[in-house]
């Protein structure tokens, strides 16, 4: 605004606090979008209450039980490499509902599975869902988000995803409560871990329903020869000024020769671009430090050092508290220190409290079963590493990698370099979860020496490769 108190036109880019816009109508779409984290969450969380009843239902392995709890990453992985080939084609919001179509019929078939396969079969379709939702959220925020917020709109996506994972290990811990143990029967004659997996229906319907309410990607609608509506889509986020320079750019860097395809992402750099390596890059070491081990594992790991299933899965839904009030730190800082200074950060914080975890279990005593006991001061120190572990990871790699993946790719390759990362992420998820029951036998002093070295890896990653992004407008990202 000028001194005389008359808008004047600003330099482009244009972002909602140089026109005078509002940007709440960006956070409800945003938020409406990042549902599909929380289903996201929720999916992949939930079988920690229900995987000792599993255990006990099927007479499972350990390698058949490491199998089902990550056969969803599986899907994951799939889901994702579909994820921006059919966001590309039939749009943002398309995509979304068939993602929560697959939330519900994973559900009701998890629920109501008569074998460990048919289990398994079942989480690998909800793993479809999650890997769909993992690259449809992050691109979409970043699409339809003014870049002085962007960072805190995209950090919504690991917020919902925090804020499922809670809620599924709170549904976890209150219905076996209520039932007597998750092997109980809780109601209609089914046990109560198989209501923790139902239970999901509803924030699955709740998201198809919400994601008929929101606009299109506007980056889309261009994309497509869509102007108009892109115009429309543009006005409600962004105002009315620099409306015309605004689809300039992005038509400008979507090159609407011809659509967006995998062969864009082939590079010198072992056959991909080096942005997509970096991409890749950020999403494994994200699930290599073994940030999921203590939300698939956790209230197995907390019975097998002596705790009873009760405590164990409070414990969780308490670390998983942790998680979400350290992902609104995260919230109210990437946009004022960075997206690299946290990474940073958190990978400090992670090395050290690994590394405490490693060192105590490796020096735990054994017990008949040849497990390690955590007695006197042990107990509380681990408790305290794991949950401060909990909160490097959340105010730094949890939401900032989901930020990064969101808008470090120009503008023609975003969703297939999106998908690309996040099946890479799915894959890594899936060697960490699958192996984690067998490094548990081979001593939980190993696994977590092995995560350790993963966050001391992932600080000199971000010191090589990774780019600032903080307060670019996606136009720029291709330059």
């Amino acid at each position: 605004m000028s001194d005389h108190g008359t808008w004047r036109e600003p330099a482009a880019p244009w972002t909602a606090e140089e026109v005078g816009v509002s940007p709440g109508v960006a956070v409800l779409v945003a938020s409406v979008a990042a549902l599909g984290g929380l289903l996201f969450g929720y999916d992949t969380a939930v079988i920690n209450g229900a995987v000792g009843a599993i255990d006990d239902r099927f007479n499972a392995s350990s390698l058949a039980l490491g199998l089902t709890v990550s056969a969803a990453l599986i899907g994951s992985a799939v889901g994702a490499l579909l994820a921006g080939r059919l966001a590309d084609r039939y749009g943002r919001l398309h995509t979304m509902r068939v993602a929560a179509a697959l939330f519900l019929v994973s559900a009701v078939g998890s629920g109501l599975a008569w074998s460990l396969l048919t289990l398994a079969v079942f989480r690998v379709v909800g793993g479809v869902a999650v890997g769909i939702a993992s690259v449809i959220a992050p691109a979409y925020i970043a699409e339809i988000s003014p870049a002085r917020i962007r960072g805190r709109l995209g950090s919504l996506q690991q917020l919902a995803i925090v804020s499922g994972i809670f809620l599924a290990l709170l549904v976890d811990y209150a219905i076996a409560a209520a039932a007597g143990g998750s092997m109980a029967d809780f109601a209609l004659g089914l046990e109560a871990w198989r209501w923790m997996f139902l239970a999901m229906t509803v924030p699955a319907v709740v998201y198809g329903v919400l994601s008929l309410t929101i606009p299109e990607s506007p980056r889309h609608l261009v994309a497509k020869g869509r102007i108009e509506e892109a115009r429309a889509v543009l006005r409600r986020l962004l105002g009315e000024a620099g409306l015309d320079h605004k689809i300039a750019q992005i038509r400008e860097t979507l090159t609407l020769e011809r659509p967006p395809s995998m062969r864009d992402l082939h590079g010198p750099a072992l056959g991909l671009l080096p942005i997509v390596w970096v991409g890749i890059g950020l999403s494994v070491f994200q699930q290599f430090v073994g940030i999921n081990v203590i939300f698939y594992y956790s209230s197995v790991l907390w019975q097998a050092v002596g705790f009873s299933e009760g405590n164990a899965l409070l414990i969780t839904v308490i670390t998983s508290v942790v998680n979400i009030l350290t992902t609104l730190v995260a919230i109210a800082l990437i946009d004022r220190l960075g997206r690299r200074p946290l990474l940073l950060i958190g990978s400090a914080g992670m090395a050290v409290t690994l590394g405490i975890l490693s060192f105590v279990f490796a020096n735990a005593p054994l017990n008949a079963q040849g497990l390690p006991e955590l007695a006197g001061a042990a107990g509380p120190i681990a408790l305290l590493a794991a949950n401060v572990f909990v909160f490097a990871f959340g105010m730094s790699w949890g939401p900032v990698v989901w930020v990064l993946l969101g808008e470090t790719f120009p503008n023609r390759i975003r969703a297939a370099a999106l998908s690309v990362a996040a099946a890479a992420q799915w894959i890594a998820n899936w060697v960490v979860s699958t192996t984690f029951p067998s490094l548990k036998d081979a001593g939980l002093g190993l696994a977590y020496g092995i995560y350790t070295a993963a966050a001391v890896l992932s600080f000199f990653f971000v010191l090589k490769f990774v780019r600032e992004t903080k307060g670019r407008e996606l136009e720029e990202m291709g330059r």
